[in-house]
């Protein structure tokens, strides 16, 4: 989205610019709650359990119960007392206020970090919440909004998202410098002071301290942490540093290290990041690592039941196993060659691909056969995606070992920063556990959760320069055997001269 005025580069003009947003509420929840409001029916608990389908809602409300004027002891700190502050004519007001739009027209980015803000919150509510039962409303309410203020960002310039995404995640820039060249100032210094002047309860305001002002008692934590097999020397540690040990027991920790846990989750699970929030976690909680990664996936896979939509990526998709089995696989077994039968199959497919005249009758009928030649040099699970005129668009034309859903399943390029890459010119890209986490988060969601796993070929392919068609396909996730590479490899080359022979047909 551009905007006609140049973007602020200072915390104050940010905060002006970014408290003016009104964020979109997608239409149906819009309507669930306006009704809810108008009926005398409903409790003001169950009217907060229908917002927080809605975070954007869930935060104006907060906002406007917490705004000058309407503060009365301390900041609201759950949705049932901004909604006993603010009345239910009052709220109505304040809903009606926000624009309706439908679930799809709402920037993708938008809906993708809201979605890791719910993923947070039943992190919070399955690990804390439980244990801490008195103060559940304050860690569910404050874990779902940590990430608050980065929604107007993502609302109102929704391309910073995979800008930061591509240079920080696919290039490997410093954070530090990617920010502050497309915000002017730090990230998290902007989410702490809208954080401060929406005055958003005392636990998001002070996560964000933490992380500014105070990494040093983090770091320290974090390095007793690591020391996760030797539970009485952490406990030794701790008892030799009083100040360290009150704040790890702090209830307000928790909003932190769920938000740690959803962030690192959606990089990748078997990330360091993703590693030492699970282990602050277990010091906070005085679990074993393994007993909380264990609730972690659990609660995880319990989100993804709840939140998951098909366009965006929820970290659930990338849990296989059980922990207890995925833990074991040390050394993850290659997938097997193709045998002496199937590679006739592959030679006979091949030489089909690369007869002239093309032998084909149409698109589907020479996908089809590609798609038969790759399943016969290794593949398990192929995707052939055509691409449209303008790359606007990318529609499957053949699957083989995936779900139905594959069938039709059509990708918006824009989207994507590797999609967009591998249409602008042909090329491959291999994915494996040592880049998976550097590129998951470029990749589409519906992509990701068809072919789960740590290994992944994406190949674009070209008529006169041209690209014409995607391949996506594995070996079920199984690191891939070589001569399965080398047959792909060929494949791809077959057909290139399948589409560009298709292509002079008549001629």
């Amino acid at each position: 989205m551009s905007t006609a005025k140049p973007m602020p580069r200072s915390l104050d003009g940010w905060i002006k610019h970014l408290d003016g947003v009104r964020l979109p509420v997608p239409a149906t929840a819009h309507e669930r709650v306006r009704r809810a409001l108008g009926d005398s029916r409903r409790s003001l608990r169950e009217i907060a359990d229908l917002t927080q389908d809605s975070p954007a809602l869930a935060l104006s409300l907060l906002r406007e119960a917490n705004a000058a004027g309407n503060l009365l002891s301390s900041p609201a700190d759950s949705l049932e007392v901004a909604l006993s502050r603010l009345g239910l004519k009052r709220a109505e007001i304040l809903l009606n206020r926000l624009p309706a739009v439908a679930e799809h027209e709402i920037p993708h980015a938008l809906r993708q970090l809201q979605l890791i803000g719910q993923h947070a919150a039943q992190q919070a509510n399955g690990l804390f919440a439980v244990r801490l039962a008195r103060l559940w409303q304050e860690i569910h309410w404050c874990s779902l909004l940590f990430l608050s203020p980065l929604w107007p960002l993502l609302a109102s310039h929704p391309e910073l998202f995979a800008i930061w995404e591509k240079r920080v995640l696919g290039e490997g820039e410093p954070v530090a410098k990617v920010e502050r060249e497309l915000l002017g100032v730090p990230l998290l210094r902007l989410c702490q002071a809208l954080a401060e002047h929406w005055k958003l309860p005392d636990w998001i305001i002070q996560g964000y301290r933490l992380l500014n002002d105070d990494r040093r008692l983090l770091v320290k934590a974090l390095h007793i942490a690591r020391d996760n097999e030797h539970p009485l020397h952490q406990q030794q540690r701790l008892d030799a540093n009083p100040s360290l040990s009150r704040w790890l027991t702090q209830p307000g920790n928790t909003v932190l290290l769920a938000n740690g846990l959803a962030i690192s989750a959606h990089a990748g699970w078997s990330g360091g990041h993703s590693l030492r929030w699970q282990r602050l976690a277990g010091l906070f909680m005085k679990v074993p690592l393994d007993e909380l990664q264990q609730l972690v996936h659990q609660q995880a896979a319990q989100s993804g039941r709840l939140h998951a939509r098909g366009d965006l990526w929820h970290p659930a998709q990338a849990l296989l196993w059980p922990w207890s089995q995925h833990r074991l696989r040390r050394e993850p077994v290659a997938a097997p060659a193709p045998t002496s039968a199937a590679l006739e199959d592959w030679r006979r497919h091949c030489a089909e691909l690369i007869r002239a005249p093309s032998p084909f009758a149409n698109v589907v009928q020479l996908s089809a056969c590609a798609r038969d030649a790759l399943q016969s040099g290794g593949m398990r699970r192929v995707l052939l995606l055509l691409a449209d005129r303008d790359h606007s668009r990318l529609l499957a034309q053949q699957q083989a070992g995936l779900p139905r859903e594959a069938n039709g399943l059509q990708l918006d390029p824009t989207q994507s920063q590797v999609l967009r890459r591998l249409l602008s010119q042909p090329a491959q890209l291999r994915l494996g556990p040592d880049n998976m986490a550097q590129f998951s988060a470029l990749l589409p969601g519906q992509l990701k959760s068809l072919f789960p796993g740590d290994h992944l070929l994406l190949r674009s392919l070209a008529v006169n320069g041209r690209v014409a068609m995607l391949v996506v396909a594995d070996q079920d996730g199984a690191p891939f055997a070589d001569l399965s590479l080398r047959a792909f490899a060929k494949t791809a080359q077959c057909i290139e001269r399948a589409l560009a022979s298709f292509a002079r047909r008549g001629r």
